[in-house]
């Protein structure tokens, strides 16, 4: 279970957030942030930046998580905030992780949208 969320930073402009997803969100605050739009190489290290990296690798019998799988949703998520300007804020929780080679699917999906008539600052990229 991990969590791809995403929001419009004042001064960065859109950056996107990854970490455990669930209640371990909440509790742990084991999260990694980065401007979109984020690469494969940059998703990678966010994912790797946090301390619940070593729980994709499986163990206790279970195999290793659909690392790809992540990787792919974090770039294509990223590619949306910086794409929409009217996309203020978007969280992916829980997004469930297969095994490797089994993909990835999205339990719960938040978007807020720029209300009516209200300028939203986005930086160019």
């Amino acid at each position: 279970e991990v969590i791809i969320g995403g929001t419009v930073d004042p001064d960065f402009g859109p950056v996107v957030m990854y970490g455990m997803g669930g209640i371990w969100v909440e509790n742990l605050k084991d999260v990694s942030f980065c401007p979109a739009p984020v690469g494969k190489k940059d998703a990678l290290e966010m994912i790797q930046k946090t301390k619940s990296y070593g729980l994709l690798k499986g163990g206790r019998g279970r195999g290793d998580a659909d690392v790809p799988a992540l990787l792919d949703a974090l770039e294509k998520f990223s590619r949306l905030m910086a794409d929409f300007p009217q996309i203020v804020e978007m969280d992916l929780n829980p997004l469930m992780l297969a095994d490797k080679g089994r993909g990835a699917v999205v339990l719960d999906a938040r978007i807020k949208l720029a209300g009516k008539g209200k300028k939203h600052a986005r930086h160019a990229r």
